[in-house]
């Protein structure tokens, strides 16, 4: 009893505070029904967006379903930002990649992990002083007007569902889709692919999480949690005075009884009360198109929170007088739609460090694969220094006058392992804000913009006058220059090498006859086409692959007759790795011909 009085005492104040917050922004009742531009989604990069029009002279609308703006941060309670740095040997070590409007976020936030409170005072703050922009909040729905000519379609404006039931139309010049979802680009006939599915695992998306927020946790604890994060071997553990990482072994030894339901390593921000929010809790399967599976994802999660909390009262330092105090509004949707857009950011582009023309934004944070079930627990692809996103990724596929900024934009699925973090939606977003200034300025399509080097020049100019830093980089990848790197990347794409964060995927050392099985088998799945007759007999073979395995898995004649043999029998040590990448490549090419 006293923990659910606490939560709703609790919710109650939290929700007064938005109410006070949302309405000390201009209200949009009485408002024009026509804008130069509207931005729908009030997440990070919505915001970014919106202000960045505003800024650049447009008359700018912001529009979310929501009751306040903020969306993962305020909503999901995501409190700590994936960062991403520049590889700088000359100057700072941690300067940051992507200024402007996120820095501005950054700096009054003060650090990467902060309290959910702060963020929501601050984004308030930040649209407040905007005198060219104004915010539509609690819309019951959100659909673009979309015009068709010479078989294309063309976003005119939204027509909302408001609080009271009733349909408003509001029109625009150019239109800003930072929904999490690309919900107004679908809508409106964008293209997409779903999930995992352009890696050739239909309906496989990374797992969803419940944050939870745990209180009674006194600075004696935090301190004892600290002192044992800082002092393991573990590389890839820590804390500071705002969160912690790490407990993995602990959480890995939890049982659920719900196989839907998985727990990895506690991520831990510090909120300013003292309580802490948990960000660690799976829910596998869940379809987040369909509102009705978000729900069962819900209930599902809220079902095990009080067992899993008792577990880690009992077996988590510092946790031992933590109680169960609240849960966020909303899940954290890891990945949905990715859109198809004029460029398609690749894993190739994001690990080969690739600078474009039309850069507006750069990445640098690991290709990072959420667990999508128990079987597959998540990997780290690789890990690059520094890449651009194109503005190209941006502007959709088959429909004119909108931009996608966020998640959804136009990334495959293992490139948006890197490029979904929040400093990089920011800055597209910041980018698309003064982009449709200036597509309106010179009655340009986006798509045409992006054509034009010199307008992504000019674009770029008017980014970097608002504080953003952009400019060209090249950044060497060595691991061009080895010989099985063709073979690296065709199975690369489908999520079946790890460089982890060092990009070592050990092309040189043997490979075992189980993995080798096991890369094949699942390239058979993807590609449809018929494996070879003994090739399960090596599936679980914990040996070294010989040449001898691959002529009873192929043929003598098949081996010898490709190009890696001469590879092969130079080397001493057996089978490598990176041989084995090459001849699965151009066994499934030859199969699929």
């Amino acid at each position: 009893m006293t923990v659910r009085r606490i939560a709703v005492s609790t919710g109650i104040l939290m929700l007064c505070t938005v109410m006070l917050l949302a309405m000390s922004i201009s209200p949009v009742e009485g408002a024009k029904h026509e804008y130069d531009l509207i931005v729908v989604g009030s997440d990070p990069e919505g915001i970014a967006a919106a202000i960045s029009g505003a800024r650049n002279g447009l008359d700018t609308l912001l529009v979310d379903t929501r009751p306040e703006v903020g969306g993962l941060m305020t909503r999901g309670w995501l409190n700590t930002i994936d960062m991403n740095y520049a590889p700088n040997p000359y100057g700072p070590k941690y300067e940051i990649l992507n200024k402007g409007i996120f820095l501005e976020f950054y700096k009054q936030v003060e650090g990467d992990s902060f309290d959910v409170n702060t963020a929501r005072r601050v984004f308030n703050r930040m649209i407040a002083r905007e005198d060219n922009l104004r915010l539509l909040l609690n819309a019951r729905q959100i659909e673009p007007i979309v015009t068709k000519k010479y078989r294309r379609a063309k976003v005119e404006g939204i027509k909302v569902v408001n609080a009271e039931g009733e349909t408003e139309r509001y029109y625009c010049k150019r239109l800003i889709d930072a929904t999490q979802d690309a919900d107004i680009a679908a809508r409106a006939g964008v293209p997409f692919s779903f999930g995992q599915e352009d890696m050739g695992y239909k309906s496989k998306t990374m797992a969803v999480t419940l944050v939870f927020k745990l209180a009674g946790i006194t600075d004696r604890d935090w301190l004892k949690i600290r002192r044992v994060l800082n002092t393991d071997d573990d590389i890839h553990t820590g804390a500071n005075s705002v969160s912690a990482w790490g407990f993995k072994e602990i959480m890995e030894k939890y049982q659920f009884k719900n196989p839907r339901l998985g727990v990895r390593g506690l991520n831990i921000g510090r909120q300013n009360d003292g309580s802490v929010l948990i960000n660690a809790l799976h829910i596998y399967h869940v379809d987040p198109l369909d509102p009705e599976a978000r729900k069962e994802a819900r209930l599902i999660a809220l079902k095990e929170l009080p067992a899993l909390v008792e577990y880690i009262k009992e077996n988590v330092p510092g946790f031992e007088n933590a109680y169960l105090a609240e849960v966020a509004p909303e899940l954290y949707v890891r990945e949905s739609r990715h859109i198809y857009a004029e460029y398609r950011l690749t894993v190739d582009d994001v690990l080969e460090n690739r600078d474009f023309y039309d850069r507006v934004a750069f990445g640098s944070y690991p290709v990072d694969v959420q667990a999508t079930d128990r079987e597959n627990t998540g990997f780290v692809v690789g890990n690059p220094k520094q890449y651009a996103v194109p503005f190209r990724c941006l502007v959709p596929k088959k429909v004119d006058n909108m931009l996608v900024v966020g998640r959804s934009a136009g990334f495959d699925s293992l490139a948006h392992g890197s490029a979904r973090v929040i400093p990089v939606g920011m800055a597209t977003g910041q980018a698309a804000g003064a982009a449709a200034a200036i597509s309106i300025d010179k009655d340009i399509s986006f798509r045409k913009m992006a054509q034009k080097k010199y307008i992504m020049s000019d674009l770029q100019d008017i980014l970097n006058k608002q504080g953003m830093d952009i400019k060209p980089f090249a950044v060497k990848t060595p691991l061009r220059e080895h010989w099985a790197y063709e073979g690296l990347k065709f199975v690369r794409r489908h999520g079946l090498a790890s460089g982890e964060y060092f990009n070592d995927y050990r092309l040189d050392e043997p490979v075992t006859a189980a993995e080798f099985a096991e890369i094949l088998l699942k390239l058979g799945e993807i590609y449809n086409f018929d494996l070879p007759e003994k090739i399960e007999r090596y599936a679980g073979v914990d040996k070294e692959l010989t040449v001898d395995d691959l002529e009873d898995i192929f043929s003598e004649k098949w081996i010898k007759k490709q190009p890696v043999w001469e590879k092969i029998v130079e080397n001493d040590e057996g089978i490598t790795r990176g041989a084995a990448f090459v001849l699965l490549k151009n066994y499934v090419q030859q199969a699929g011909r």
